[in-house]
């Protein structure tokens, strides 16, 4: 049994709370929050601390914070030797105070309070300085998730940029479509179908493959008319961009 503290709660922080109160193989012994009423909802109020001297002695700490807070509550710690690791995607391992073992635990996955997720199938990238500490955080990831993997700092960055690309920015488009369907009173509703099969053929298909429309085929007829048909200017830009960028496609720039 891996005896465990969860430093935070935010999203990811509460998301990792249901995930391992869920698991055999795990004991939350505490979480720490400014604000106890954020948790009391997870776990029972006597597991909540808000005060880092009344942390008790664990297995392992998770640091689930924002990434500009990180440094500064590792550096309040009031313990050594431990292992305290983070769950952040672009922040490095060395952020964390070499008074403890250092680690990440990074989910790659996007949260939301209010959206239940399947922790089975999420990637959990792990860093350890030392081989025992990477043991007990694998053993720790494979408690809640089926897809682990050993990522350095500078290949969690990349994979972070690269999320947010596929996530965050895709997402916005989602909303841009939104707006265009809203403000010529389409239901978005039309859409939802085109979005789910173009998310399903990247699982058999790489993307460079699965790419169509007319900036794939050159289409200069339908670009210049979705160009002439778009008042709004970020829309017109980011329409310029993009069909640009899928033209460059395998161009040495």
């Amino acid at each position: 049994m891996i005896r465990l503290t969860i430093i935070g709660s935010g999203n990811v922080a509460q998301h990792l709370i249901k995930a391992f109160s869920a698991s055999s193989h795990v004991e939350i012994v505490q979480a720490f929050s400014r604000k106890k009423e954020a948790l009391i909802h997870l776990l029972d109020s006597e597991k909540i601390v808000s005060d880092f001297s009344a942390l008790k002695e664990a297995d392992l700490y998770i640091i689930s914070i924002s990434d500009n807070a990180i440094s500064e509550v590792s550096n309040q710690l009031p313990f050594e030797n431990q292992l305290v690791v983070h769950t952040s995607g672009t922040t490095s391992i060395d952020i964390l105070n070499s008074k403890n073992r250092k680690g990440v635990f990074y989910p790659l996955q996007t949260f939301s309070k209010s959206k239940a997720v399947d922790f089975s199938v999420i990637p959990i990238c792990l860093e350890t300085e030392n081989q025992d500490d990477y043991k007990i955080l694998e053993n720790t990831a494979k408690s809640i998730s089926n897809a682990v993997f050993s990522i350095s700092s500078e290949q969690r960055k990349a994979l972070h940029v690269a999320a947010v690309f596929v996530n965050n920015f895709t997402n916005h488009l989602y909303q841009i479509g939104q707006e265009i369907c809203e403000e010529h009173q389409v239901p978005f509703e039309v859409l939802r179908p085109l979005i789910q099969e173009t998310a399903e053929k990247i699982k058999t298909l790489d993307p460079v493959d699965a790419q169509t429309g007319p900036a794939k085929r050159h289409d200069s007829v339908t670009t210049d008319a979705h160009l002439d048909f778009i008042t709004n200017e970020n829309q017109k830009n980011i329409y310029k961009i993009l069909t640009q960028s899928i033209q460059n496609n395998g161009k040495k720039l």
